[in-house]
């Protein structure tokens, strides 16, 4: 009974939220589009000409967004365990990120090209025990940040989603170690109950 008025509860906001019908009506696939549009105007991170990785990035929300603002001119290449509909200008590899062969599969498909841009708006499914579900985001947190400490150029940018709570304070010791600048973002977009937010690293140490 509590898990339905929740679920019912969760639909009624979501088909009422303001993003919802803003990127309906704006042809975008999520709502978590305006996060990164958002960030990118502050942030200046999409730049045409670039590779950019979209790891998490089912249903193509932050890829359609950057494919649109790079214009044709770039790679893009997303990264989901589900399925993701065609976007032009957008190659995808379909797989789980946390796999090794996937991530080797990613790596043959950059072909030894250096990203300007990783996202990662990955999270995993949640269960509702909220130190395993942090402890699990925390992980994919990981994971994309090893792979931009590999695959990053030496000006590049690395967007995180990332929830506070236990392991936060450690992982962003792990970004500051990395990069020369961390900022933390929140957008607009993004729920205030929420504990999700951003983490930006730009220009990794050598």
């Amino acid at each position: 009974m509590n898990r339905s008025r929740s679920s019912n509860a969760w639909l009624r906001e979501h088909v009422t939220d303001t993003y919802v019908q803003r990127a309906r009506a704006d042809g975008y696939r999520s709502r978590a589009s305006y996060k990164l549009m958002e960030m990118d105007d502050k942030d200046h991170l999409i730049r045409t000409g670039e590779v950019v990785v979209d790891l998490g990035a089912s249903p193509g929300g932050w890829s359609q967004v950057a494919a649109t603002r790079m214009q044709g001119k770039g790679r893009i290449i997303a990264v989901d365990l589900l399925e993701l509909a065609p976007l032009p200008g957008v190659t995808f590899l379909h797989g789980d990120f946390r796999e090794q062969e996937v991530l080797q599969r990613l790596e043959h498909l950059l072909a030894g090209e250096k990203a300007g841009l990783v996202l990662s708006d990955m999270s995993p499914n949640i269960s509702g025990i909220s130190v395993s579900d942090q402890a699990r985001g925390t992980h994919l947190a990981e994971l994309a940040l090893d792979f931009a400490r590999n695959w990053l150029k030496p000006d590049g940018a690395f967007l995180v989603k990332v929830f506070q709570g236990y392991g936060f304070a450690d992982f962003l010791l792990e970004m500051r170690q990395t990069f020369k600048e961390v900022h933390s973002r929140k957008p607009e977009a993004s729920r205030d109950r929420s504990p999700e937010m951003y983490l930006l690293g730009r220009s990794p140490r050598p």
